[in-house]
């Protein structure tokens, strides 16, 4: 099969790594890639989303089936603009129709979609604008801390968590007022906040049948101890010590199968992947949000603990054929940690040269900012590299990842030496 994988980041590193393991790949492009992603397969200067340069290239490359991997393109339509295109129409994609991608685009849609199929969730209201008073009224309601989330896609930064009324009204009259993440907040959620420990969940759906991917818990604050800004990710392990055959049974019976009925049942396309980002409370499992796709972070230990042919999966997906394939993952624990470029999550500087990338031996590095100069490569992002490693417990993953660090370096490098404190 010759396949596009759309992306450029530490996600789509991982998946171009697991896909060239396949004996169904003929050939793999990755657009527009990254430094890492050039050893498994030919990058393309092609953004994702720019439909007609994706169209003109699968029709030119003979492409057999394309993956999305980040949200902006499914959200803003990447899979109807196929469907709706005679020369398309019979190349998959992996990745929903814009109307299922609304699940991460919408927080609104997904908590509506939530009430309607009785997943549990914590209890929200949306408010406009034109109705902020409303939402000041809502908030003296509610018992602090305050959950506030942009409507749309803010770049992960679109949800706030505050202990004081007045800031949270503040915060409020900026996202919807002043428009503080732009279109993104023409519309808020204000929400309960859940206590409690999280962890993300992953199926792979042709819209029929599911397969259930390993769990995984990342750690998104900048800080140690889960402290500072938020960020992207900073980590990654997998599986998740708490999350054992009772918890994960909650979490198929009363979230994924009507998530994944639910959708059939309102006629919604939904062939990819759906990532359930939860909350443990005292063992019961609650959503905290949906997204359209797979996590970043945790693609980067997901992918390595998967022992089955992804290419086979995904093939499954585009022909509705995914209930035949069979899925199996590795006993190995496997642990990834984050180097980032200083000054994130604020202002960073890029074009730092890497060194020491062909001296890992115990680790795997997925690249999630890199850019190739000629032979070396360069930091171009935030969160430069992904160090993932195995290990027959998750001490032991954890060990390699940081003893690989220590070979590794770039200007200003930072990364959490406690990646998994919490649950080891």
């Amino acid at each position: 099969m010759r396949v596009l994988l759309l992306g450029s980041g530490g996600r789509e590193h991982a998946m171009a790594w697991k896909i060239a393991q396949s004996s169904m790949l003929e050939e793999l492009f990755i657009a527009p890639g990254n430094a890492g992603t050039r050893q498994h397969g030919k990058n393309v200067n092609i953004s994702p989303t720019d439909f007609e340069a994706v169209k003109t290239f699968v029709l030119e490359n003979h492409i057999d089936l394309v993956l999305v991997g980040p949200e902006e393109p499914l959200v803003k339509g990447i899979h109807d603009f196929f469907l709706n295109d005679a020369q398309l129409r019979s190349v998959p994609v992996v990745g929903p129709t814009a109307e299922g991608a609304q699940l991460e685009g919408s927080k609104d849609f997904a908590k509506q979609f939530m009430f309607r199929h009785n997943i549990p969730t914590a209890k929200y209201a949306t408010f406009t604008k034109d109705t902020l008073k409303e939402g000041f009224d809502f908030l003296a309601s509610m018992k602090p801390p305050y959950v506030l989330k942009a409507d749309g896609l803010a770049a992960g930064k679109g949800v706030v968590i505050l202990e004081d009324l007045k800031a949270a009204k503040e915060e409020l009259k900026s996202m919807l007022a002043d428009a503080k993440f732009g279109e993104a907040s023409s519309r808020v959620v204000i929400e309960q906040f859940l206590k409690g420990i999280e962890l993300s969940v992953f199926v792979l759906t042709d819209g029929e049948s599911y397969k259930k991917l390993p769990e995984a818990k990342d750690y998104k604050r900048i800080g140690e101890g889960d402290t500072g800004l938020n960020t992207g990710g900073m980590g990654a392990i997998s599986p998740v010590p708490f999350a054992d055959s009772t918890f994960l049974d909650k979490v198929e019976n009363q979230i994924i199968i009507p998530t994944v009925k639910g959708l059939r049942a309102e006629g919604i396309n939904y062939k990819g992947f759906i990532f359930f980002g939860l909350i443990n409370v005292k063992g019961e499992p609650y959503v905290i949000e949906y997204n359209c796709r797979m996590g970043d972070p945790e693609t980067e230990v997901v992918m390595p603990r998967l022992r089955s042919d992804l290419l086979d999966l995904l093939e499954g997906v585009a022909s509705n054929t995914l209930s035949e394939r069979d899925i199996q993952f590795t006993e190995q624990c496997a642990a990834t940690v984050m180097m980032v470029a200083g000054g994130y999550p604020g202002d960073y500087e890029k074009g730092k040269q890497i060194y020491g990338l062909n001296t890992v031996t115990d680790s795997i590095v997925f690249h999630a900012g890199t850019a190739a100069d000629g032979p070396a490569v360069k930091s171009a992002g935030g969160r430069v590299l992904a160090v993932s490693s195995y290990g027959k417990d998750l001490e032991t993953a954890l060990k390699r990842s940081y003893a690989t660090i220590e070979g590794i370096e770039f200007e200003g490098a930072y990364f959490r030496k406690d990646i998994g404190f919490d649950v080891i």
